[in-house]
């Protein structure tokens, strides 16, 4: 009778701490999604503000920001067609190429407000 309990302590035990694994994985997953979105979102609304000025200077047959705004579209199509399952290495990924976008879009910022400052 005892033996018969203890395993059963340790079936329940084994169901509980897989409950909580995937509990974490759904949290896991869920920040993961967020970051992804909100990285999106920055760079949309980097690229919306910055728009016309790097227009101004790249001219539109060289246009990084519509390019952007494109990458960022794909970006988001993926996630909606494949981010249910998609790995949290597949959505970092992911995140991570959005990040650049903006650190590209940032250097290009860069390159117009040099382009515009006055010569001392």
């Amino acid at each position: 009778m005892t033996w018969i309990l203890a395993t059963l302590a340790v079936a329940a035990l084994a169901a509980f701490l897989a409950q909580i694994g995937v509990r974490r994985q759904g949290r896991q997953r869920r920040q993961a999604v967020a970051r992804l979105l909100d990285a999106a979102d920055a760079l949309e609304a980097r690229l919306r503000a910055a728009r016309s000025e790097i227009e101004a200077i790249a001219g539109s047959d060289e246009n990084p920001v519509r390019e952007a705004m494109q990458e960022m579209l794909r970006h988001r199509l993926w996630l909606q067609r494949h981010g249910d399952a998609a790995t949290l290495e597949d959505l970092d990924t992911v995140r991570g190429a959005i990040e650049s976008a903006q650190r590209s879009i940032d250097h290009q910022l860069l390159l117009v407000e040099r382009a515009r400052a006055p010569l001392h």
